[in-house]
């Protein structure tokens, strides 16, 4: 199989301090030196200047007011910390943000923030690591700020990887979702499909939850089966990229069908608008951008990594 380059958030090894979390001390210690930024996140979207993540001082005016605590992301190269903090609207800042465009705060000059999936696959391996963290954790907190034992208000522990509730004593952690995403073949032709909420050409392999009790190969053979009907043979694992929209973990995987006849798809209409076998040469002609009908899905996802990686070659 090729590299993993591709795969945005694929992991930038970036020293997450985790060793520290539990020790007040040491955390704050470790945010009082010199060099420490937290990177600030509004609605969701990260701060960049000139393609690159931006952070600010720890005291800067931008965090006045802010909803939550920072959370310790990690540590740079040089060892200084790097933290991550959601910030409140300011007065004229846009009820509707156009997801292509960034938004200029207007105490920051050029720097804007930027909605991660669109900007994602033009980040460079660290800066990746890092938003989809800030995003990831920064999402649960502002969603899982009650205990789901007895109800009462939880609170920020742990450096931010941690909520506790000082009610009943419960502690609650970061939610990770894990996903199947799966390249299914059948001979020299791969299965794609678009979700009904998709724009009309966009395309990409199937993908579904893990369930609770349930393997990664069952969770694949049954997601196939419920989406189109098709029954899945031989399941291997290929690759896993984090997926922080809002807190998902794509485990990719290959399947394939056997049988001489390929199977007819029976799409779920709640599920699956349309599916395809697609061959090798028009799959080709879809990376060329030369098929009108169907678009490959976002560079930097595992989708496109799975597709361009067999129609090389290298899954076979």
């Amino acid at each position: 199989m090729g590299p993993l380059d591709d795969i945005t958030f694929g992991g930038g090894g970036l020293d997450r301090a985790a060793e520290i979390r539990g020790d007040s001390r040491a955390v704050a210690a470790l945010v009082a030196q010199p060099g420490t930024r937290v990177l600030p996140l509004w609605r969701g979207r990260v701060l960049l200047e000139e393609g690159r993540l931006t952070g600010l001082p720890p005291d800067h005016a931008l965090f006045d007011g802010a909803p939550e605590a920072a959370v310790l992301l990690g540590r740079d190269s040089a060892g200084a910390a790097i933290l991550a903090r959601p910030i409140a609207d300011w007065p004229g800042a846009p009820e509707a943000a156009d997801p292509a465009e960034a938004v200029v705060h207007p105490s920051l000059g050029q720097a804007g923030f930027a909605e991660l999936r669109g900007t994602m696959a033009t980040l460079d391996p660290r800066d990746a690591e890092l938003a989809a963290m800030a995003r990831a954790v920064l999402n649960w907190h502002d969603s899982h700020r009650f205990c789901a034992r007895c109800g009462g208000p939880s609170v920020l522990a742990q450096a931010g990887w941690r909520r506790d509730c000082p009610a009943c004593g419960t502690p609650h952690f970061p939610r990770t979702d894990p996903v199947v995403i799966m390249l299914v073949t059948h001979g020299d032709a791969v299965l794609l499909g678009r979700a009904p909420a998709w724009p009309e050409a966009m395309h990409s392999v199937l993908a579904g939850f893990v369930e609770p009790g349930e393997t990664v190969e069952a969770a694949v053979r049954r997601e196939v089966l419920e989406e189109v009907g098709v029954t899945v043979g031989s399941v291997r694992y290929v690759a896993s990229q984090p997926w922080p929209f809002p807190a998902s973990l794509m485990i990719g995987c290959q399947g394939e069908v056997s049988g001489s006849e390929r199977p007819v798809l029976r799409p779920d209409p709640v599920e699956i608008a349309a599916a395809h076998w697609v061959s090798r040469q028009r799959l080709a002609r879809i990376f060329a951008g030369e098929d009108a009908q169907i678009r490959a899905p976002l560079k930097g996802s595992i989708a496109r990594h799975l597709m361009w990686n067999w129609l090389a070659g290298r899954l076979d």
